[in-house]
């Protein structure tokens, strides 16, 4: 298979016989798309209507995370399972649901009547030990004892004391007792106390502490609006006998009975663990099976119902690769009915869908490409060369050895881990980018380490791994520099031309001592922005010649001419020839002529004027007429650029007139319904549209002018790989001389040193990760964005096509 085009496809026709359909396809696979309009017949298994199953599913699904227990993953592809064994599925859905109600709510029950006993014990502790609030005036005689609150012109003897004993929460207890206060005008005695230990909450399961209560009052009407005031509040109000004998008696019945519920409770949460321990075995597969066969009855509602409603009529795309799995897996799932589907390879005029295989480490490539546009059926994949080049270009614009090499670790740790069933089952949104990135970071690294060594850079300081090809002591032995030079002249030049200093090209990237001299900036200014032109250049007539693969493909061979071979003149007669310049000025121009060396801007503007400058001497014999021939071819193949096109489609629409030929159909590219295509079933095929030669001219002068100044743009437009380079070996070197090179210069002692560079240290990590890595790595992953979208694949990738979506249980199985 050529990664570089989509997979061929086949448009199928598929009749089957409507029983057991859904069963048969379930078992299945099967790689085809419907995309017939959607019919709903009445065969669909009525469970799935009610939707019954789906609810006890959420259910036990909703039971067992309540419970914090996890759901495994099931083991193996599970088949999706015919309609019976959907039935039987429900059926036990519905039973384990049921009965995990059943003891979830007896469950509840008990512990909201321990509850309820622990309050009741603790109001009776309450009041243990501690004679009545208010006493009683003995009704059998005469007594001198007067109530402490006593209502005026009432007889103390025909007075009665009464309890009201509970429990509240402690956010309410102030409250209640202020209202009794207020509401029984101080006719009663309220006694508050917390309890001695949390009791747990029946619903929450969380430890809380209550405030018990115990109230003495006299009078029906008073008694009367403290249980109103009580039921306000929401109070757990309980008996509370007056002796203490009875109170003690009545505490020992509540934990005797606290006792026998712990054990009942105890035996109930055995059970209910046991029941969510068969929910937690049974549900993943029930649900991955549930899911399974609702996409086969989706896509069985996408079918045609035949003119007898015997059969069902699908129709869909499929690779032709996949075509014999199909056939099998259609006749392995009818070979229990004895009649077989019946497979048929129809004529079509839509444009198929585009199908690209990947893997782990493409995936991440074809989603760059995929997120500008997917690709037209067949038409070249840009995707295998943004492997190559997109890690390059960011790396060209983030090149230094040790940020490439963090990044580089990064994804490797995140490679080396990526079959752990935690790393993929995380679900924040910033790690998962990340993760599916993974690859693609592993390459910009790697690649970033790689462009670090050419510019003999790693966190902003050069590396010595050769000897340099200057030499200082050749230089000061054969220029006399005496003691009071040295202190008159701070700055040193290095002249290559004398004799032993220069020894000859470093072997490898950018000379070390570049880092010590003043104009540093200024070589590597000149060296980078000549470095992107050429890149931009390349990259640029690439993709140009990727496009000949479209046209020979697509049987346009005329474009080669009219479109392609104008293209390559104009972008390589101006632009390539400046990349030539560059390149010939390196290797021509000596170190002895360097001043006299002339200025290649200057020649490229005077290649449009058609002029010379006498202080600017060429470069080579014969220049001028190069440059006038260059720029005059350049000229004359825009108006064939214009025009070369719309004229052979129309002479050739007028020569094959009144038949239409096929390339006008590509060139259109227009997608007819399925309403159309009955119609031209019913009635024969059609005449191609006519020509419309002001549509085809408007066309083609928009492509022309977004060619001709793309290419101006476009060069340009790659100067920021210059730019970016620049912009992060500063960033590099400011952070290293506002916060480590501080820290090392401290003169404190080596102990004490040592220990103050920890968190200068720590704080230059820190910074480097945040501004370095991730915004410098961010904008980096733009800007190489943006050069493949709008340079490189505007010059042959359309984009105007669209995904197969088959037919697939990867998302349910997962």
């Amino acid at each position: 298979m050529s990664f570089s085009f989509s997979s061929p496809h086949s448009l199928l026709r598929v009749d089957f016989f409507r029983e057991r359909v859904g069963a048969e396809i379930a078992q299945h696979r099967a790689p085809p798309c419907c995309r017939s309009p959607a019919w709903c017949f009445g065969g669909s298994n009525p469970s799935l209507s009610r939707g019954q199953a789906g609810v006890c599913l959420a259910f036990l699904q909703e039971e067992v995370r309540r419970a914090g227990l996890p759901l495994p993953r099931p083991e193996g592809a599970l088949p999706a399972p015919p309609p019976r064994d959907l039935l039987h599925i429900q059926e036990e859905t519905e039973r384990l649901a049921q009965e995990l109600r059943g003891v979830r709510g007896n469950h509840q029950a008990l512990r909201a009547q321990l509850h309820q006993l622990q309050l009741h014990a603790a109001v009776l502790g309450h009041g243990h030990g501690h004679g009545p609030l208010l006493a009683a005036t003995p009704m059998d005689g005469p007594s001198d004892l007067t109530p402490l609150l006593q209502p005026p012109g009432t007889p103390h003897r025909d007075l009665r004391v009464n309890f009201v004993a509970g429990a509240v929460e402690p956010g309410k207890a102030a409250a209640l007792e202020r209202l009794l206060w207020r509401a029984c005008r101080g006719f009663l005695i309220a006694s508050f106390r917390e309890t001695e230990r949390q009791l747990e909450d029946p619903v929450t399961g969380e430890p809380a502490m209550w405030m018990t209560f115990l109230i003495s009052y006299w009078g029906e009407q008073i008694g009367r609006k403290v249980h109103k005031i009580t039921d306000c509040f929401h109070c757990h109000v309980f008996p509370f006998p007056e002796e203490e004998a009875a109170r003690r008696v009545a505490l020992e019945q509540l934990q005797q009975q606290s006792l026998e519920l712990r054990e009942v409770l105890r035996e109930t949460e055995l059970f209910l663990s046991q029941v969510l321990a068969r929910v937690q075995r049974l549900l993943p597969t029930w649900q991955v099976q549930v899911r399974k066969v609702k996409a086969v009855y989706l896509a069985l509602n996408q079918c045609s119902v035949s003119a007898t409603h015997k059969c069902l009529i699908a129709e869909g795309w499929c690779a032709t690769r996949d075509l014999p799995r199909l056939q099998e897996a259609l006749r392995n799932s009818s070979m229990e009915e004895g009649v077989s589907p019946v497979v048929h390879c129809i004529p079509s005029r839509d444009m198929p869908p585009t199908l690209i295989r990947t893997s782990r480490f493409t995936a991440g490539f074809q989603g760059i490409v995929d997120a500008y546009g997917v690709g037209r059926y067949q038409e070249v994949n840009p995707a295998p060369y943004t492997i190559i080049t997109f890690p390059f270009l960011f790396a060209v614009m983030f090149g230094d050895v040790g940020h490439g090499l963090l990044m580089f670790l990064f994804a490797l740790a995140m490679v080396l881990a990526e079959n752990r069933p935690a790393v993929k089952a995380a679900q924040n949104e910033i790690w998962r980018t990340f993760f599916g990135g993974r690859y693609l970071l592993l390459l910009m690294g790697l690649f970033s380490v790689y462009t670090g060594f050419v510019y003999n850079e790693c966190f902003s300081r050069a590396m010595t791994i050769f000897p340099s090809g200057w030499s200082v002591a050749a230089m000061a032995n054969q220029s006399g520099w005496s003691d009071e030079f040295l202190a008159q002249n701070p700055l040193l030049m290095l002249v290559p031309n004398t004799t032993g200093v220069f020894l000859g090209p470093y072997p490898f990237g950018i000379d070390p001592i570049w880092s010590l001299a003043v104009n540093h900036l200024s070589f590597l200014n000149s060296f980078k922005m000549k470095m992107s032109v050429i890149l931009g250049v390349t990259h640029m007539t690439f993709g140009v010649f990727l496009g000949v693969f479209n046209h020979v493909h697509f049987g346009q061979c005329h474009r080669l001419l009219l479109e392609t071979l104008p293209e390559l003149v104009f972008l390589l007669g101006l632009f390539g020839y400046l990349v030539f310049l560059v390149v010939f000025k390196w290797l021509c121009v000596s170190s002895a002529a360097a001043a006299r060396a002339p200025s290649i801007l200057i020649h490229f503007i005077n290649m449009f004027l058609f002029s010379s400058s006498p202080a600017n001497p060429p470069l080579f014999s014969g220049q001028e007429v190069v440059q006038t021939v260059l720029v005059v071819l350049a000229l004359a193949v825009v108006p064939i650029l214009l025009l070369g096109t719309p004229l052979f489609l129309y002479w050739r629409h007028r020569r094959h007139s009144p038949r239409p030929s096929s390339p006008l159909q590509e060139d259109k590219a227009e997608l007819l319904d399925a309403a159309d295509r009955d119609e031209e079933k019913a009635e024969g095929p059609r005449e191609p549209e006519e020509l419309v030669l002001s549509e085809v001219l408007m066309h083609q002068a928009i492509h022309t002018i977004e060619f001709c100044l793309g290419c101006i743009s476009n060069t340009a437009s790659y100067l920021r790989l210059w730019a970016l380079s620049l912009a992060h070996a500063q960033l590099s070197e400011v952070l290293w001389a506002m916060v480590m090179r501080v820290g090392l210069r401290l003169d404190l002692g080596l102990g004490v040193a040592a220990v103050a560079l920890v968190p200068v240290f720590a704080g230059f990590a820190v910074l480097t990760v945040a501004i370095l890595l991730v915004m410098e790595g961010l904008s980096a992953f733009l800007h190489a964005l943006r050069l493949h979208w709008v340079e490189f694949q505007n010059k042959f990738y359309s984009g105007s096509g669209y995904k197969l979506s088959p037919f697939t249980f990867a998302l349910e199985d997962e």
